[in-house]
């Protein structure tokens, strides 16, 4: 029914996405106008402070807290809501933290990422090209020659004489 689920409110926790406070998780305690909003972070070191809207980027996380709670309240709040165990496994969170892995590998570490690539994706283009050949282009299994010898060995070695009556 409502395109939109993430709403500046009293309680919704938010990334900072510029200025000092940049990748740290806020929770807005009031909206003062139509382009800021004061914020607390109290867990991840952000005083109590007034901040542009603009610079915001909504959670989908939201804690319950009165409006214009004090720093005590929404502390509380925030540690009963679990949220840095919720917020450490989130997507977002995942993705910051690669982004932040990749960018500190030295020389060495990039070396090792490219050829442990490289190895991957040869055994994927060995598997993928296996099933091609083995797949007709309808979908449907094919038998190559190679299979056709493979079980007449097998029967040989299996019944002796009756393989080379079939042949």
């Amino acid at each position: 029914s409502c395109p939109f689920e993430r709403f500046v409110q009293t309680g919704r926790i938010a990334k900072a996405s510029a200025g000092p406070l940049k990748g740290r998780l806020v929770a807005i305690v009031d909206v003062i106008d139509q382009n800021r909003v004061l914020v607390d972070g109290p867990l991840t070191g952000v005083p109590r402070q007034e901040y542009r809207l603009n610079n915001l980027h909504l959670t989908k996380y939201r804690i319950k807290f009165p409006y214009t709670a004090p720093t005590r309240i929404v502390r509380k709040a925030w540690i009963e809501s679990d949220l840095k165990a919720q917020w450490k496994v989130s997507p977002w969170s995942v993705k910051a933290q690669n982004i932040c892995k990749r960018s500190s590998l030295n020389d060495f570490d990039r070396f090792k990422l490219r050829y442990a690539k490289r190895q991957r994706n040869k055994l994927l283009t060995i598997a993928f090209n296996t099933l091609k050949k083995r797949t007709k282009a309808d979908g449907t299994p094919r038998v190559l020659k190679k299979d056709r010898r493979e079980r007449l060995r097998a029967e040989k070695a299996k019944g002796g004489k009756k393989a080379a009556a079939k042949k």
